[in-house]
């Protein structure tokens, strides 16, 4: 029986790999499923292909399904995460300029301590800062605000939000567009590889394990075409526990740098796999654990409390009801169909699908399928927690 062939969107990211690896290395088709990868242009793009059925899955940005749910932007169109496909990558970045008026002040660009190079920011921005994001509904957005907010400068009210396609970060910056920006790996780096700017801030500095990116299909297909569904999600799950084992970090960062892909230098790439950053032109380097993640502390969860988080945040800065928009949110990160999809493997998932987001300032064991699941810490730099409705 031939292989059914599904179109699967992508942006070129480094977090786009657990698709390229279930395509590359065979997890999608011992699946017996083929993937017809196509490179999208832009998040807006990738969002239209996905909800008016060109394509039947895509990496996204973990609020365009909760986004859609809550009827801010698309076409009206259901989407729901099936999977999660990555935890954290994203790094803030300035300007050659701001970087300059930064270490002049006397910030040590230390990379760890999102309150003091928040406040060194603010401090040294003139006016209203204009700030490059890839999306309006992102988790780059939604760190952004979070960081400025907490630290004093509400946002967006008070700072110039502008979208850029994750590949434009580097002119926007170079054309003097944007004071600064928060982006997905690789394209922090390559402004630095061009000496445009300077890396100020990881972004699990804000928050320790954040959803980045998710596997998002259409609410009707996900119901309609159940078998296809589960065949991808473990392709998919197969694909980041083959990302988790060190020794596989040198051919990915070789399919991820080729042409059809990302489309830069394996060096480049590697930076984000390894945690190894090159903050500045002037190489100063520094090592951020947990940089990424694919697989380990149950990275392709989707967490319905991590949903209403999202909820939450979107509903607060567009003027919904918060409440009703955290319980919308929740049933659109299904775990209840990536339960249902690797219950026959050796998948050791988490035995709840909510629990109180912030709340571990370790790695902490919690109950679930084996009783060997460790969680990653996943503290909020201010301290806070989010506490999800029962």
């Amino acid at each position: 029986m031939k292989a059914a062939t599904l179109s699967v969107g992508f942006i070129p990211l480094v977090d786009a790999a657990p698709l390229i690896v279930a395509h590359e290395m065979g997890f999608a088709a011992e699946e017996g499923i083929g993937l017809d990868l196509r490179r999208a242009p832009s998040w807006s793009a990738l969002r239209d292909l996905l909800s008016f059925g060109h394509i039947e899955a895509a990496h996204m940005l973990s609020p365009v399904p909760v986004a859609a749910a809550l009827g801010l932007g698309g076409g009206g169109t259901a989407l729901c995460a099936i999977s999660m496909l990555s935890m954290n990558g994203n790094v803030i970045g300035v300007s050659r300029a701001l970087g300059e008026k930064l270490r002049t002040s006397g910030h040590d660009f230390a990379f760890d301590d999102a309150r003091a190079a928040g406040l060194a920011l603010i401090a040294q921005s003139d006016g209203l800062l204009r700030i490059g994001v890839p999306f309006p509904f992102s988790m780059h957005a939604e760190l952004v605000f979070y960081w400025l907010t907490a630290l004093g400068l509400p946002a967006p009210q008070n700072v110039d939000i502008r979208t850029v396609p994750p590949p434009l970060m580097v002119d926007a910056v170079e054309a003097g567009e944007i004071d600064a920006f928060c982006v997905g790996e690789p394209w922090g780096s390559k402004v630095v590889e061009t000496g445009m700017g300077d890396l100020l801030l990881p972004g699990n500095a804000i928050w320790a394990s954040s959803p980045e990116k998710v596997l998002a299909v259409r609410s009707d297909w996900a119901e309609n075409e159940p078998i296809l569904r589960d065949r991808l999600i473990r392709a998919v799950w197969k694909a980041g526990r083959w990302l988790a084992d060190p020794a596989s970090r040198l051919l990915t960062t070789e399919l991820l740098s080729r042409p059809a892909y990302l489309d830069l230098s394996a060096e480049i790439v590697d930076r984000a796999l390894s945690g190894h950053m090159i903050i500045s032109c002037g190489g100063d380097m520094r090592d951020v654990p947990n940089f990424v993640e694919f697989h380990q502390g149950a990275a392709t969860f989707p967490w319905r409390s991590q949903a209403e988080w999202i909820g939450h945040q979107l509903a607060a800065r567009t003027g919904l009801d918060r409440a009703a928009s955290a319980r919308l949110a929740r049933g659109v990160f299904r775990s209840d169909l990536h339960r249902a999809a690797l219950a026959q493997t050796h998948a050791d998932l988490p035995g709840a699908s909510s629990k109180i987001e912030g709340a571990l300032d370790i790695d902490s064991p919690v109950a679930s399928a084996h009783g060997k699941l460790v969680l990653r810490r996943d503290a909020f730099f201010d301290g806070r927690i989010f506490e999800p409705d029962a």
